[in-house]
């Protein structure tokens, strides 16, 4: 494919290696190929990547990374290109069966296919080899790693939140499995329970930390060893990191389950419904999501890649302690929660009331009952975003 004239591209990422440093590498080596075309990429806070509404976004910018949860947005406002039907219906279809767990499937909603699933993650466990024999199997042995002392876990509100969901999708009831509960009060009272036998021998500062920062703690000290869920960055398992290196691993089980129920994260590389060239962006959307792409200079840009093309190869393994490899089993048997326009605004509500009752200041029946109410709520309008 030829250009006959410049064309400039604006793109829109995480600021983090993992967010950004894949897509400049991409854009340089798409220049190679197309010299007439320039993306360039805006990076935004993990936090302001999350929150800002996608129609203002896609205003101002072509190709954007998103968050699956904006796909009931996406589809409200219309703000994104449906991918489906653009002419490349054949690669959606070998992504749909080359791509690790639910990673396609949350960007395919009500028939649109909204995003690629460039980076793909959930919460996994992870653990500092050098400071441990072996990684806990069951959440028992997550408590009694604890009580020593050697459990870190971020419990910033809206991971709090994500690990609720995780545990009680772990035992089997999933929050949110239909539109009139969110979840049983029993399950939500065992889940609770589990997460407060380790949160009570958390530092204060756990409460207020994201994974990032809970992962650079564990690289940079040896007071922990462990951690039970957060969402895995490969980054810090590869021989170049400035510090120790961290290996991860499937989650420790609550129930009689195996590692299965962890909330899906990761992100996808969406089009602008306003992008003037479409046809460029498609192609440069595309080419990232190859499996060639995604095996190769994607994960060596500190990527985390999505195609199980990268999930599969000796080499990206090697490359970071077998991070894929033995996280797989979580990855594949991952809960998919609701994106219906409205669940974001409920689960920043219900992350500061999980994140208050783990500190101690809350009554779990009493957070129980908010919770549903606050479901509900969201079901009928789509409820106030909290912003950082």
């Amino acid at each position: 494919m030829e250009y006959a004239t410049m064309i400039t591209l604006k793109g829109m990422t995480w600021d983090h290696p993992r967010g950004y440093a894949p897509l400049e590498k991409a854009s340089e080596l798409y220049r190679e190929r197309h010299p007439e075309v320039e993306i360039s990429w805006t990076r935004r806070s993990l936090q302001a990547f999350a929150d800002r509404p996608l129609s203002l976004m896609t205003k101002e910018y072509d190709l954007l990374i998103i968050d699956h949860p904006h796909v009931g947005e996406a589809e409200r406002d219309q703000s994104l290109l449906p991918l489906n039907g653009q002419g490349y219906d054949d690669m959606l279809e070998e992504f749909s069966r080359r791509t690790v767990g639910p990673s396609y499937a949350s960007y395919d909603y009500h028939g649109s296919v909204w995003a690629l699933p460039v980076d793909a993650a959930a919460q996994v466990a992870c653990w500092r080899p050098d400071l441990l024999d072996a990684p806990p199997r069951t959440w028992d042995e997550v408590v009694a790693l604890a009580e020593k002392g050697q459990v870190t876990m971020p419990l910033k509100p809206i991971d709090a939140m994500a690990s609720f969901c995780t545990l009680s999708a772990n035992i089997g009831h999933p929050v949110a499995r239909d539109e009139g509960r969110l979840l049983d009060m029993d399950a939500g009272r065992e889940v609770f329970e589990a997460l407060l036998a380790v949160a009570r021998h958390m530092e204060e500062q756990c409460f207020s930390n994201n994974p990032i920062e809970v992962l650079e703690r564990m690289s940079r000290t040896t007071q922990f060893a462990y951690c039970p869920l957060l969402y895995g960055y490969n980054s810090y398992s590869r021989e170049d990191v400035p510090n120790a290196r961290i290996a991860f691993n499937d989650i420790p089980a609550l129930g009689d389950n195996g590692p299965c129920g962890s909330m899906i994260g990761g992100a996808g590389i969406a089009v602008s419904s306003s992008c003037e060239r479409r046809d460029v962006a498609l192609d440069f959307a595309f080419f990232i999501m190859s499996g060639e792409a995604q095996s190769g200079f994607y994960f060596d840009a500190q990527g985390q890649p999505g195609h199980l093309d990268a999930w599969e190869s000796d080499r990206t393994n090697r490359l970071s302690l077998d991070f894929f490899r033995n996280t797989r089993k979580t990855m594949d048997t991952c809960w998919l929660r609701p994106r219906y326009d409205g669940f974001l605004g409920f689960m920043d509500k219900a992350g500061n009331l999980v994140n208050a009752t783990l500190r101690g200041q809350g009554d779990v029946d009493e957070t129980l009952k908010q919770l549903e109410e606050l479901y509900q709520a969201s079901r009928g309008t789509r409820l106030d975003r909290d912003y950082d």
